[in-house]
């Protein structure tokens, strides 16, 4: 009966490793796509076999938590870490989606720009996933945060700067 009560350890690390690497695959294939400057039906389709792949590493976390008694770090936590990874693959599929919706071709050095922050955003949160595997990386860890951080007031400063050019220029916007 104790056997069933402390099921084998399981890593949650490895699983959220899994997890962030799709969040990576996600945002290095959505550089790639604005790079061409369309984005197809064979694109949409590989950002959403990406994104299902997320979700299927995500459930299991889930499901792995429901099942396991003593977890490396809080429940509530290991929760919010996995949302928050699953949004980012989530986000990166509905940009995918808005711009074959809103039919944008061609290669714009915005989006492009937006593209390499967000891929070195990713890049960066999964440095700091892979770091919590060892509590001694906590260096590691606070660099990438330090550089998300960063990475994101570098795109808030990219919007308003296209925001503030395309209501001056566009006299038009529909």
């Amino acid at each position: 009966m104790l056997f069933n009560f402390f099921p084998n350890e399981f890593n949650f690390f490895e699983l959220f490793e899994k997890q962030v690497d799709y969040a990576v695959n996600a945002a290095k294939f959505f550089k790639e796509t604005v790079l061409k400057g369309k984005v197809d039906e064979a694109a949409i389709h590989k950002i959403q076999a990406i994104e299902h792949q997320g979700d299927e590493a995500a459930h299991a976390i889930i499901d792995r938590l429901n099942k396991t008694f003593i977890t490396p770090f809080d429940r509530e936590d290991i929760h919010a870490l996995t949302k928050e990874l699953d949004d980012v693959i989530d986000m990166i599929n509905t940009i995918m989606s808005r711009l074959k919706i809103y039919k944008l071709t061609g290669v714009n050095e915005n989006l492009v720009e937006f593209a390499a922050v967000i891929e070195d955003s990713v890049t960066a949160v999964a440095r700091a996933v892979k770091g919590m595997r060892n509590m001694k990386n906590c260096a590691v860890i606070s660099e990438a945060c330090v550089e998300i951080n960063r990475l994101e007031n570098v795109g808030d400063s990219m919007r308003d700067a296209v925001l503030g050019e395309l209501f001056e220029k566009e006299k038009n916007p529909h």
